[in-house]
């Protein structure tokens, strides 16, 4: 039986939801990783490795995405112009939700990133901000 997000409780005892569907999880692990495995994926999204193939093959036969063989491995390959199929969100492609959501995960570890790498200058060569005394 396949776990499900909605059936996982919070620290606080409260049922634990998503804005995004299993797909769309999916569909970030091979955005990030082409070669993941299946059971790294059903790992990262919670569900069991059934789950997984179930909804790959669900996105090979919707074109959303198409898989090769790489030695004994899938490389998975994301058609980024396929449209989003509800009503709501069809005038969108998949590359837009995955841009939608990478880009505010990388630019929220580039600002860390960017802001440790100042705070360690700083502190090596003392604060630049400040003005020196004669």
């Amino acid at each position: 039986m396949e776990k499900n997000n909605e059936d996982t409780l919070d620290w606080a005892g409260t049922p634990h939801w998503t804005f995004l569907s299993n797909h769309a999880h999916v569909l970030v692990c091979l955005a990030r990783d082409p070669e993941m495995r299946v059971r790294e994926i059903a790992a990262r999204v919670g569900i069991t490795e059934r789950g997984v193939q179930r909804i790959l093959a669900e996105l090979r036969d919707a074109n959303v995405i198409r898989a090769t063989k790489s030695g004994r491995r899938n490389q998975y390959e994301i058609s980024r112009t396929t449209h989003l199929r509800h009503q709501l969100e069809s005038h969108s492609t998949v590359g837009e939700l995955l841009n939608a959501v990478s880009e505010a995960h990388y630019a929220t570890n580039r600002e860390t990133r960017t802001s440790a790498r100042r705070k360690a200058r700083q502190k090596s060569k003392g604060d630049p901000t400040r003005a020196r005394s004669p």
